[in-house]
């Protein structure tokens, strides 16, 4: 009986050790390994309708190895761009972003609203517009609008009553490489060429030599 005990108390303990040694380490490392970009986003404060789908895209390097990373973000919203865009703003300003001035891009955003934010060395684009499936919707009312083509070539049909929600682009950036409302960097005078002296126009070095009769 004691030697039972024994062996009962040694493996809770053991699992015990296990269970509370391996999570933190299984968390530790995979906060290690991903994006600390992509986890701020993950704890923003918007409402399950309006993330769904995500789909996280990046490039460069994360200590700005030659390239600074570029983080992009697309999800999904069951509701319009208007409704979604406030609930997006509103969780930005929650988590500390601070709205940029100035113009953010020079795209057309009549189909939606385009806003920009800036927390600590990044700045933050934030695109919220008609969803992707819009453009397939008013193909099928306009022939006029050609409909988007699927990768296996098949043009897709999307029925305008079931075309609903919107589509949220989170772009993400150091502050450094974003060169938006920094004024342009001073040309070298010594990279400029000297401009040469205007030619007269009665110079007579202009007029042909007359060939012999």
């Amino acid at each position: 009986m004691r030697a039972k005990r024994r062996l009962r108390v040694l493996t809770l303990v053991s699992i015990s050790v296990v269970v509370l040694g391996l999570l933190p380490l299984i968390f530790g490392v995979r906060s290690l390994t991903r994006d600390p970009v992509f986890n701020s986003l993950d704890s923003l404060s918007v409402p399950g309708w309006a993330d769904e789908d995500v789909e996280d895209r990046s490039s460069g390097s994360r200590w700005c190895f030659l390239d600074c990373r570029f983080r992009e973000r697309v999800v999904q919203s069951q509701k319009p761009f208007d409704q979604t865009d406030q609930v997006y703003a509103a969780a930005l300003k929650q988590a500390g972003w601070a709205p940029r001035s100035g113009e953010c891009t020079d795209q057309p955003t009549t189909d939606g609203k385009y806003t920009c934010w800036t927390r600590d060395e990044f700045t933050l684009d934030l695109w919220v517009r008609e969803p992707e499936c819009a453009v397939d919707a008013r193909a099928a009312q306009d022939p006029s609008v050609l409909p988007s083509v699927g990768p296996d070539g098949v043009v897709p049909t999307a029925d305008p009553k079931t075309c609903v929600g919107s589509t949220v682009s989170i772009k993400v950036q150091n502050a450094v490489t974003d060169s938006r409302g920094k004024p342009e960097p001073a040309v070298d005078p010594s990279l400029v060429g000297e401009t040469p002296d205007p030619v007269p126009a009665d110079d007579p070095l202009l007029d042909p030599t007359p060939t012999p009769s």
